[in-house]
């Protein structure tokens, strides 16, 4: 199967892949930032790999550029791995009825040769995590099916005529070749209805379940024996959800359920019990939708469901299955991925997984490679990443020219591949996305601190987050959201490189070692510390949303800013909410290198009311007001100015540092 690779040029000692300009060259030297000059240890590289809007570069091996120690002039990107967030699970799709059809459809050494391209963590994208339909979803090659369908009038409680015979036709010989190439791949499992004898209307399409405890207990029974069954052909279930998208209740012509939150709980306490009975280590997630509910789904709320709109997962936490959740689920068919954020701070001991979101041909089929490499990369390979996802799953793992086949439902989507009818196999936009990720990224690797200057709805900076894998390595993905080339700047510890991205393009960057400067200081986690300033922010509409509390968000797209120029006396004022033994503080301008205070004073205070002075007259010179301190406790640091400038004053992020070792810091 055909890969398409840039070609890769020297040119003037730099090493160019299809047009994408690689370092950028220091006026002091002549060669990429931090180039070896023979003296001393030989710096430590980042390797490049590249995806470009027009397809020239698909994961492209785009060559190294080195760190060293040149100052940036450009917006900086500080990545720290003293700073770690969530756990990562994996990255994949779905082997849906209709993937599995068009992947069995392929001759024995073609379908081999995609599965490997696919799964496969040296030579291919290294896809380690699959979501698997429990029956039939919108994508099945000919008709909505369960485990136990029986004739209409009839019902099954325990499950005797419990099949799933359907699936191991083409599902379940893929779902175990995947298995076998990528032995880390787990796997979410997901209902898109009960058996119809279980439901309101008696079909798989709308309805909810009959409220009476034989209906919950035979569907907990049933989402058990599917987990067993599926265990017993060789294919362990690890999570589960006991209905996806429970909250569209109207399906067009697929199935599909109405489960409210207290109908959920009931199936959840049914069967949390029934899976530790077995001695299996399934988890289940709540929810399974989207980050907010689609206006559609409002709209057509029943009465008793109001209580749901917006608040589902929350209402299932605060019952009494909740001890039997592990986590939540979210798909990106409605709101953004901040909303993972917002639950995160409400149940923090909970994880959260990221589980569907479909591609779909553009308007224009010529632009559906460049739209779909663009909003994903904004909105999943980053932005649910950086917004504590475990995974990122996509929808169809493979589907035919016309998005096929399928059953009602989307008529819109693509697949991760494309199954042509000639027996080839394309590589879709969602290949690179995941690839971005899942080559570069291992399970266990844990999320890191960066600073990231675009947004998921798109402002136009540079977009990023970062990992530090099991083995130490560390991995930064970064999307250019302009049309335009752009340059920035990487920095850990006291090492940096520059680099240009291209226009749109997505690239991960990867280095495997820490950096000197990059564990001396553990930087301080800043949740709870608030900020307050005068001016508070803005006056002018354009941005009246830089107020100070942006300053202590961890998000440098947002920013404080002054609002008007800069005059003595003009300060910042962070609240770490407990007293710190802080060494260093950090104040960010973010993207707009020029706000930087030109004279200013810093002063600390462990009480608010006592302050000492920590420094008398300072000048600022760009994106980093760096202050060093003793180290004795402090609970509040304040930034005034000293000096008139007509530039706004901003600070996209403050950050402190400890020299490790105080329980009471973390």
């Amino acid at each position: 199967m055909p890969r398409r690779l840039s070609a890769l040029t020297l040119i003037g000692g730099l090493l160019v892949a299809a047009g994408a300009i690689v370092p950028v060259a220091s006026a002091a030297t002549g060669q990429g930032a931090g180039h070896d000059t023979g003296r001393g240890p030989k710096p430590v590289a980042a390797h490049v790999w590249l995806t470009t809007p027009d397809g020239a570069n698909r994961l492209a091996d785009a060559g190294t550029v080195a760190f060293g120690t040149v100052p940036a002039t450009v917006p900086t990107v500080v990545v720290d791995p003293t700073l770690t967030y969530q756990r990562m699970q994996g990255f994949g799709a779905a082997i849906t009825d209709s993937s599995a059809a068009v992947l069995s459809n392929l001759s024995p050494a073609t379908r081999t040769a995609t599965m490997r391209s696919l799964f496969d963590p040296v030579t291919g994208d290294g896809l380690d995590y699959l979501r698997q339909p429990i029956g039939g979803s919108d994508f099945v090659a000919s008709a909505a099916y369960t485990y136990d369908d029986v004739p209409a009038g009839q019902t099954d409680y325990a499950q005797r005529d419990f099949s799933i015979a359907h699936d191991k036709a083409q599902i379940i010989p893929l779902l175990r070749q995947a298995k076998a190439i990528n032995p880390r791949l787990q796997i979410v499992a997901t209902p898109w209805s009960p058996p119809a004898w279980m439901k309101t209307g008696g079909s798989l399409t709308g309805g909810r379940l009959i409220d009476d405890p034989r209906v919950y207990q035979a569907y907990a029974l049933y989402l058990l024996k599917f987990v067993e069954a599926y265990q017993a052909a060789g294919v362990p279930v690890d999570t589960i959800t006991v209905q996806n998208e429970p909250q569209n209740r109207t399906p067009s012509g697929y199935p599909g359920t109405d489960m409210p939150s207290w109908q959920e709980e009931k199936v959840i306490e049914d069967l949390g019990p029934m899976l530790r009975q077995a001695h299996l280590h399934t988890q289940i997630l709540a929810y399974d939708h989207n980050w907010t509910e689609h206006p559609n789904d409002v709209a057509a709320t029943p009465p008793d469901e109001t209580a749901d709109i917006d608040a589902y997962p929350q209402n299932v936490l605060n019952s009494p299955a909740a001890r039997w959740v592990s986590g939540v689920a979210f798909h990106c068919y409605s709101g953004d991925p901040s909303a993972m954020t917002a639950f995160h701070n409400q149940f923090p001991d909970k994880a959260i997984y990221f589980t569907e979101c479909s591609g779909n041909q553009s308007s224009d089929p010529a632009n559906t490679f460049s739209d779909t490499l663009k909003w994903h990369a904004r909105n999943l390979t980053i932005g649910a990443t950086r917004n504590w996802a475990e995974t990122v799953v996509n929808w169809n793992l493979a589907l035919d020219p016309s998005g096929g086949p399928h059953v009602g439902g989307c008529g819109t989507c693509t697949g991760v591949v494309t199954v042509n009818p000639d027996g080839t196999v394309t590589d879709n936009a969602e290949y690179y996305t995941l690839g971005h990720l899942a080559r570069f990224v291992k399970p266990g690797a844990l999320r890191i601190a960066s600073t990231s200057f675009g947004t998921t709805g798109w402002n136009g900076q540079i977009m990023d987050v970062a990992f530090q894998n099991p083995d130490g390595s560390t991995a930064l993905v970064a999307h250019n959201e302009n049309d335009n080339p752009q340059t920035f700047a990487v920095q850990e510890g006291d090492q940096n490189f520059t680099y240009t991205l291209p226009g749109g393009a997505l690239a991960t960057f990867t280095w495997n070692a820490h950096l000197p400067g990059s564990t001396t200081l553990r930087q301080l986690d800043p949740t709870g510390w608030h900020a307050s300033a005068n001016p508070p922010g803005p006056t002018d509409p354009c941005c009246s949303a830089d107020v100070a509390a942006n300053a202590t968000d961890a998000d440098a797209s947002t920013r404080y800013s002054s609002g008007t120029a800069q005059a003595a006396g003009q300060y910042l004022q962070v609240n770490f909410g407990k007293a710190v033994t802080a060494r260093r503080v950090v104040f960010d301008t973010g993207a707009s290198t020029g706000d930087y205070p030109r004279g200013y004073s810093v002063s600390t205070s462990r009480d608010g009311v006592s302050w000492t002075t920590a420094t008398v007259s300072g000048v600022g010179s760009g994106q980093f007001t760096t202050v060093d301190l003793t180290g004795a406790p402090i609970r509040y640091v304040r930034l005034t100015l000293t000096a008139a400038n007509g530039s706004w004053w901003s600070v996209a992020d403050v950050r402190a540092y400890t020299g490790g070792g105080w329980s009471g810091d973390k």
